[in-house]
């Protein structure tokens, strides 16, 4: 240890000895660390132990059968109702949150009553809206069990997630960009779309992955939305399932057990790979 290291080390053990409170206080959050980080490493290490061993080619076949059980037509469907979603959500929730702040005027009740909306929804479990989607979109609209109706059940379960990131990264952009937009003699709409937006990219980003990550990981609203037919459909309109889906259906079954464990080491890959870049276009976007 060098001697400023030692100095510092010494300043703080003083200050704590004074306040006995926050040397508590430190070493709660110090404690609640290192919970967090074990109960990570170790739910991370079963499913790599669990289910690394278990991963084979025939895993990875392009069609499904019941001697194979391949996860490949899932990992289609995974990544197609994603983008799917994405595609529906990301453009409501970003201008829905333009419009809260830049346009909606302060202090209007209707403002008030959307953000307590979607505060709420972001709470609702999900099958409750695996049960909405199946009302409004499988047997109200007549689409039936489909990806297309997966995907828009979730786009809507997301959406609070995405207004609610969006706002407040355009909430802490500093006023004076704006000041400045105007001073220069741009509109309202071009300092949104040029100065705010670009500004708010890595916040609204954040919401984003947010997102990406319960998509991934659901399950109980597209069993009644997309259904559980393995094989990749012909289109958006046929019955699908997920990487979560197919996971939960070798399990339940007890006989490909074995093949879920793998199934949640491929799970947790894509989740991990769609997060990292999502995160890298969010850093190089902020650059």
């Amino acid at each position: 240890m060098t001697g400023i290291n030692r100095q510092t080390f010494a300043q703080k053990w003083r200050t704590y000895k004074k306040h006995p409170v926050s040397l508590l206080l430190l070493i709660l959050v110090i404690l609640a660390a290192a919970v967090t980080v074990f109960i990570l490493v170790s739910l991370v290490g079963y499913i790599l132990v669990k289910g690394l061993p278990h991963l084979k080619p025939s895993l990875f076949a392009f069609k499904y059968t019941s001697s194979n059980v391949s996860m490949m037509p899932a990992i289609i469907n995974t990544l197609t109702v994603t983008v799917v979603s994405l595609l529906i959500s990301v453009p409501l929730g970003i201008f829905s949150a333009v419009y809260l702040v830049e346009y909606a005027r302060r202090g209007n009740k209707l403002v008030k009553l959307i953000r307590l909306t979607t505060e709420t929804l972001a709470g609702i479990p999900s099958i409750v809206y695996g049960l909405f989607g199946m009302m409004m979109f499988v047997i109200a609209t007549g689409i039936g069990q489909s990806l297309l109706a997966g995907a828009l059940t979730l786009s809507i379960m997301v959406l609070p997630t995405i207004m609610r990131t969006t706002e407040e990264a355009i909430k802490a952009v500093p006023d004076a960009y704006r000041e400045g937009s105007f001073g220069l003699g741009a509109g309202r709409l071009r300092t949104v779309f040029r100065i705010i937006l670009p500004s708010a990219m890595q916040g609204i980003l954040a919401g984003v992955i947010l997102s990406i990550g319960r998509i991934v990981g659901e399950t109980a609203a597209l069993i009644f939305t997309a259904g559980t037919a393995a094989g990749v459909p012909d289109s958006l309109m046929d019955s699908g399932r997920t990487l979560s889906i197919h996971m939960w259906v070798l399990s339940s079954e007890g006989i490909h057990v074995n093949e879920a464990y793998a199934t949640a080491v491929v799970l947790l890959v894509v989740v991990v790979g769609i997060n990292a870049l999502s995160a890298g276009i969010a850093k190089r976007i902020g650059r």
